[in-house]
């Protein structure tokens, strides 16, 4: 053989030897599920979800792992780049893309390293938008996908249409009226809620769940059989269980409430999913890893009257910077690399994603890339230990701008009250304001009070001052990660 044509049959070689290398990769992340919904996590949950406790059974739990924020673009937005979402102007999600062109995403990152990427589900981070009948430029197919298939936001936030690349596949041309719990013991918020707004002729909101499902497993499917010398990327995004509360007629009466239902049938088209990759002979090179993105809509109110914590007695709720708001269940399969059933007090945070992508597959992120991001391979690898330097301090945002700072055993939130929603919501919300006796701010030892009920402001004000110049260091510095 000629010496060109040995060298180029070689390299092709390594390529292929190196690829193969890379497992396949497929992130679940669900919408407002909360760390006591799984009966993996609590085993007082009321709600049945064995599809993800068989699959924390195979794989690792994480017990402190956090998304990038406690309200649904903003946990996207860090888990997507690496970057905490108070670095940007998340706000503008409804008319602008969030992700900017240089920015490297997970997909990005895993597209340039020879994978297949595809996404399907909620995407939350806007487009540059300019009429639905044209194209939606800087959504997931201008950040690293090859393909997409999805919907604009929550199917509860109008116009409802599905988006294949970058064009809807049927313009939001129709309309639907609001839809309020009727239901005396649900919010407004709560239930089977959505707002008034265009919606395409060919979407029902009760379908969107079990359509994403579908597209997912065709996805998996088409891989197998089409395209399986590159490994796969897919980010499967459900708008579920966040509201409208939409449970099909067999997972009606799974448990006594209508949210528990809908989480039922949640785990259940994840279930479906997850026997694709058997079915298809890709369970064993696939890396899974499910999630939420954010803390459910669950008052204690709805604790008392179902019997059943959805945050599995943290306190807060979505949009709030007390626990409850932002510690998700994180788990990860990984056969042959990760132990089945072990698990891990590592804290970690959705940016986290990024850096672990990036040591999988061998790669260095550049500087200036997921700023806020560290590789947790170690741990899953079981040599990660708890509150080392596996990754810094974490600092986070709150729904109404409550910063927090997470180092050790120690947190730290830089006002009173949650933040957020548990603080009341839209016209109900009143602002926690501060006695004559009271602290500014609030200190918690999560070693030994996890639950955030009892404040050492006053108790240890060094501590304070130290982890309030922290917080400001890593807000005024741009990154987390040393550079």
């Amino acid at each position: 053989m000629p010496k060109t044509l040995l060298f180029l049959f070689s390299v092709l070689c390594l390529s292929t030897f190196l690829n193969a290398k890379n497992p396949n990769i497929l992130i679940i992340l669900v919408d407002d599920m909360g760390y006591g919904d799984l009966k993996s996590y609590n085993p007082d949950s009321k709600i049945p979800t064995p599809h993800l406790d068989k699959l924390a059974a195979q794989g690792m739990r994480f017990n402190d792992a956090h998304s990038a924020g406690s309200l649904c673009h903003a946990s996207r937005y860090g888990l997507m780049t690496g970057q905490l979402p108070f670095r940007i102007d998340y706000s503008l999600w409804p008319k602008h893309a969030l992700i900017e062109e240089d920015r490297m995403t997970i997909a990005s990152l895993l597209n340039g390293e020879g994978y297949h990427t595809a996404m399907v589900g909620k995407w939350h981070l806007g487009f540059e938008e300019n009429g639905y009948e044209n194209s939606l430029p800087g959504g997931p197919v201008d950040v690293g996908f090859d393909s997409y298939f999805g919907i604009r936001a929550s199917t509860d936030i109008p116009p409802y249409f599905y988006i294949s690349g970058n064009r809807a596949l049927v313009p939001p041309v129709d309309r639907i009226s609001d839809n309020f719990s009727d239901d005396p013991p649900w919010t407004r918020i709560q239930g089977a809620f959505w707002r008034e707004g265009g919606i395409a002729p060919n979407l029902q909101l009760e379908n969107v769940l079990p359509r994403f499902t579908d597209e997912a497993v065709g996805v998996i499917r088409d891989h197998a059989r089409l395209d399986s010398e590159k490994p796969l990327f897919l980010y499967l995004a459900y708008p579920a269980p966040h509201t409208p509360w939409l449970p099909s007629e067999a997972f009606v009466g799974a448990t006594n409430n209508m949210y528990g239902d809908f989480t039922a049938m949640v785990d259940h088209m994840i279930g479906r999913v997850l026997t694709a990759l058997e079915d298809e002979g890709m369970r064993e090179e696939t890396l899974v890893i499910f999630s939420s993105d954010n803390g459910p809509v669950w008052y204690p109110k709805d604790v008392e009257r179902y019997d059943h914590d959805s945050t599995g007695g943290m306190r807060g709720m979505k949009g709030d910077a007390y626990e409850g708001g932002h510690r998700m269940p994180f788990i990860v399969r990984w056969p042959g690399e990760v132990e089945a059933g072990s698990a891990t007090d590592q804290t970690i945070c959705f940016t986290d994603v990024l850096a672990t992508f990036a040591e999988v597959t061998g790669k260095k992120l550049p500087k200036g890339q997921g700023p806020d991001s560290f590789s947790f391979l170690a741990a899953l690898k079981g040599k990660g230990k708890p509150n080392t330097d596996v990754r810094g301090p974490l600092a986070l945002i709150s729904a109404r701008g409550h910063y927090s700072l997470r180092s050790g055993k120690w947190k730290y939130i830089n006002g009173l009250g949650s933040g957020g929603f548990s603080d009341g919501f839209d016209k109900d919300y009143k602002a926690v304001k501060r006695g004559p006796n009271d602290p500014t701010a609030q200190l918690y030892d999560m070693e030994n009070n996890s639950g955030e009920t009892t404040n050492l402001f006053n108790t240890y004000p060094a501590k304070v001052k130290e982890l309030a110049a922290e917080l400001d260091r890593i807000i005024e510095a741009g990154h987390t990660r040393p550079y």
